[in-house]
């Protein structure tokens, strides 16, 4: 291991006054500790931003998270509140065993290692804060999402609730709330229904990140307990807060809640909002199926969120059958020749009458930056500004038919974009942000810290930050649900044998473990910013 072990211990979660011992799925298993570490007693601490990764018998692999028992030493323990509230009660097994993990990897060889693994999320049997020394904090950033609300709103009820914790507060207007704005107190009572209302009550912003500053009103304030809900810039944030919090040594546990309403977070299931933005963007999809069967000619376009990914684009036209072309960022499209969108809008037309087109707000930007030969200006949290791809794409659309064709066509172009953003969570992802609120609070009730919570193959898990910053989740071009989507809407796919080379080269799946971890089918690098 090129001097990177310092010693074995048995697998274990508990972390109980730095013991290492369990069992590994029912069976003691002695695992080496991969992460560069140094001593301190009998116990490996890892150093300062190193993963904290576990190995055991044939490829087993566990990314664990930080826990607070990391830095801090002798940390007391408590019992935990839930094993004497009534609701649980008729809860068969309280707590969530300190060994349990969920495999990255639910389809394997038979002959294949184990693979990478998380640790379960849930409560556990000792918790390391008590609740009257608990003061919690809730910030929201980046642009909006459903759910949000729903998220804040379990947050505050399940430390109220199951914890007994009084002292809450949320940070208004994202991360620089932390040191220009005041705090709003939240109890039960103040969210109570908040989760019927879109967007979020204690505002957000993109921008204002400053480091030492927000560590800084963290310590002055008190705050022991930091709940940070955002998409991937804003978990770029949070893992930096943690790291300097560990080495001002407070006692302070960092949690980060993902959001993306495009659903690029990796490795999770889902991202919370996701499920409400598609079933939204039917609305606009039946408005634009009407006025393009209304009317002799027509198309109906519709421009939807995804500045990186197709997810929402594919998954509504999916759901929706009528739509004749998908184009989302991950596959190109060209406009003129053969094969490409001009003539197979005009096949549609002639064939049909009418059709309806969507289209992610990222798709085509090369050709659209090529065409008004826009420069690369960012926003507040470091984001390329993207050009109307909708409005460009209606206007060759309709220069095309009136320059080079007899056919007369009419055009409906919707845009509902912060319509869906701005609307309260469905009945599915109010159900998610309970889980993912619950799971948060237990983890950081827990001495766990630096982490981010989400499901993978359905089961809630404590995540590294790093492994939800370093790379974006992307349809695959090549993949089954893309064909489905192609069989669904007749369009041609817009690629040659090189693009389709690339893909497979590009998305083909692991054959071994690689980095400590297995390299995701269909993640993609990208340089990720902060909001």
């Amino acid at each position: 291991m090129n001097g990177s072990i310092v010693g074995f211990y048995k697998v274990s979660g508990d972390n109980n006054s730095g013991r290492k011992t369990g069992n590994c799925n029912g069976r003691k298993a002695l695992v080496k500790v991969t992460h560069r570490s140094r001593v301190m007693g009998s116990v490996p601490v890892k150093v300062l931003g190193q993963p904290k990764v576990v190995r055991g018998d044939h490829g087993y692999v566990l990314e664990d998270v930080p826990h607070l028992t990391d830095y801090i030493s002798d940390l007391p323990t408590y019992p935990n509140p839930l094993q004497d509230h009534p609701a649980y009660a008729v809860v068969k097994q309280y707590f969530v065993d300190t060994d349990d993990t969920i495999a990255q990897k639910i389809v394997v060889h038979a002959n294949g290692p184990r693979g990478t693994h998380f640790r379960r999320a849930g409560p556990r049997q000792k918790v390391y804060f008590k609740s009257d020394d608990v003061h919690a904090c809730i910030v929201t950033c980046g642009g909006l999402c459903p759910g949000l609300n729903t998220v804040i709103r379990e947050i505050v009820g399940s430390l109220h609730d199951m914890y007994g914790v009084t002292r809450i507060e949320g940070i208004e207007g994202g991360y620089r709330g932390f040191y220009s704005r005041n705090t709003i107190s939240l109890t039960p009572k103040v969210v109570n229904g908040i989760h019927k209302r879109g967007g979020t009550i204690i505002g957000t912003s993109r921008g204002g990140y400053d480091n030492k500053k927000i560590v800084n009103s963290i310590e002055d304030r008190g705050i022991n307990q930091v709940y940070i809900i955002g998409g991937d810039g804003t978990q770029k944030g949070a893992s930096a807060i943690y790291e300097e919090v560990r080495r001002r040594g407070l006692n302070v546990a960092v949690v980060g809640i993902p959001k993306t309403i495009d659903n690029d977070i990796p490795v999770i299931d889902q991202s919370f909002g996701f499920d409400t933005a598609v079933e939204e963007a039917q609305r606009a999809i039946n408005a634009a199926h009407v006025e393009a069967e209304s009317n002799e000619n027509c198309i109906g376009l519709v421009k939807l969120m995804g500045r990186n990914s197709g997810f929402i684009a594919m998954h509504a036209t999916l759901a929706s059958r009528d739509v004749d072309c998908c184009l989302i960022p991950e596959s190109s499209f060209y406009l003129e020749g053969p094969g490409g969108l001009f003539e197979y809008i005009e096949k549609r037309i002639k064939e049909n009458g009418h059709m309806v087109i969507v289209v992610a707000e990222g798709a085509g930007q090369d050709l659209v930056a090529e065409s008004l030969r826009t420069n690369d200006d960012k926003d507040a949290s470091g984001n390329k500004l993207l050009n109307d791809v909708g409005l460009w794409l209606s206007q060759k659309i309709k220069g095309h038919f009136k320059k080079q064709t007899e056919m007369e066509i009419n055009l409906k172009y919707i845009d509902p974009t912060y319509m869906i953003r701005a609307v309260p969570s469905n009945a599915s992802d109010n159900v998610y942000c309970t889980l993912l609120a619950q799971s948060a609070v237990h983890g950081a009730m827990a001495g766990y810290t630096g982490f981010t919570v989400g499901p993978v193959h359905g089961r809630e898990c404590y995540l590294p930050f790093y492994r939800i910053t370093e790379k974006q989740n992307k349809v695959v071009i090549t993949d089954r649900m893309w064909a489905r989507m192609l069989s669904s809407t007749n369009q041609p796919s817009f690629l040659n044998t090189k693009d389709i080379i690339e893909s497979d080269m590009d998305e083909a799946p692991p054959t071994q473990l690689l980095d400590d971890r297995v390299v995701d089918n269909g993640f993609v690098t990208k340089e990720t910013t902060v909001c």
